[in-house]
């Protein structure tokens, strides 16, 4: 048990190169990707649920414990099995499962992929990219409106793409890597407000608000120091807006790192919002007196400022090490 322990425990230099490989290469595409079998096994256990009248509360409970239960003894018994071949074989098992659970890389080159689109194919272009990263109407969005929705994302996702993954792995390893994105898949495929999944959908929800709580706090406080080393950024601003508007957001997590990087980048983010034709908000967050994100300039701020960010928390958990 202690060597099986030792084996999936956190490592400083297995997440320096699981971090490198994913801003380098992104994330790994192939049949058998740990976050695409998650996916389906929960589809296959969700059918079975349901299948039983287990459609509420109580079935989203057993999504989560039955998930749980099925990819821990999965990772550890194939952590244990490559050991058997030696350590060398072993140590590249762990660093792949945490690269390929990683997911920082592949949202900066789709952030970079909407401003690609503006500068070399126009507008039509930069719809169709930035559709690939949120669910709102694109028909409506001038290019100001591309860019902000691009920062959104990339600030909103710092936490659960890879500070949350990075935290839970510094305090347990990768069995607390796998429990998050565990976590994430289901909040990803079944935490919706719909009737469908209103009940069923709870507890991946409210499991996904309670691991990112941290870690979106702790995102707000290095953005905000992050903002230091970037000319025309103002720290000040990223801590105090980031404290004072993070709850202006419907998620409980999201708009701690969204407010802090209006802050940082001296610009306003959201603005009106439109899905299936219907306006669901037009609320502004940052500075009033900041002109919304409208430039290049201010995009390429926000990557910088969100990069500096989230190679900090990297720095602080390898010292952690």
């Amino acid at each position: 048990m202690e060597g099986l322990t030792a084996l999936l425990s956190a490592q400083a230099y297995a997440l320096a190169i699981g971090v490198l490989l994913d801003l380098a290469l992104g994330d790994p595409v192939y049949r058998f990707h740990p976050v695409r079998l998650m996916g389906a096994s929960l589809t296959a256990i969700e059918l079975a649920l349901r299948r039983v009248g287990a459609d509420g509360y109580g079935g989203g409970i057993a999504l989560f414990v039955t998930l749980t239960g099925l990819w821990l003894p999965i990772v550890a018994l194939a952590q244990m099995a490559i050991a058997a071949l030696g350590a060398w074989p072993a140590w590249i098992f762990h660093v792949f499962v945490l690269y390929s659970l990683l997911a920082f890389g592949d949202l900066l080159r789709h952030v970079w992929r909407v401003e690609h689109a503006l500068t070399r194919h126009g507008l039509t272009a930069a719809r169709t990219a930035i559709g690939r990263l949120v669910g709102r109407d694109t028909d409506r969005m001038d290019e100001g409106a591309c860019r902000r929705a691009a920062v959104e994302s990339l600030s909103e996702s710092l936490p659960d793409g890879f500070v949350s993954p990075i935290f839970w792995y510094l305090l347990l390893g990768l069995p607390g890597l796998v429990v998050f994105k565990v976590v994430s898949t289901m909040d990803s495929m079944v935490g919706y407000k719909t009737a469908r999944y209103l009940r069923f959908g709870w507890c991946g929800a409210r499991l996904d608000d309670v691991m990112n709580y941290l870690p979106a706090r702790l995102s707000w406080l290095l953005i905000a120091v992050g903002a230091v080393f970037v000319p025309g950024c103002s720290p000040a601003k990223a801590f105090a807006i980031g404290y004072r508007q993070s709850g202006l957001l419907p998620s409980p997590n999201s708009g701690w790192p969204e407010a802090a990087t209006a802050g940082a980048i001296q610009c306003r983010l959201v603005g009106p919002i439109w899905k299936e034709g219907q306006m669901v908000t037009d609320i502004w967050i940052g500075d009033p007196n900041d002109p919304p994100v409208s430039t290049r300039t201010d995009l390429m701020r926000a990557i910088t400022v969100v990069v500096i960010a989230g190679l900090m928390s990297v720095g602080l958990a390898i010292g952690a090490l």
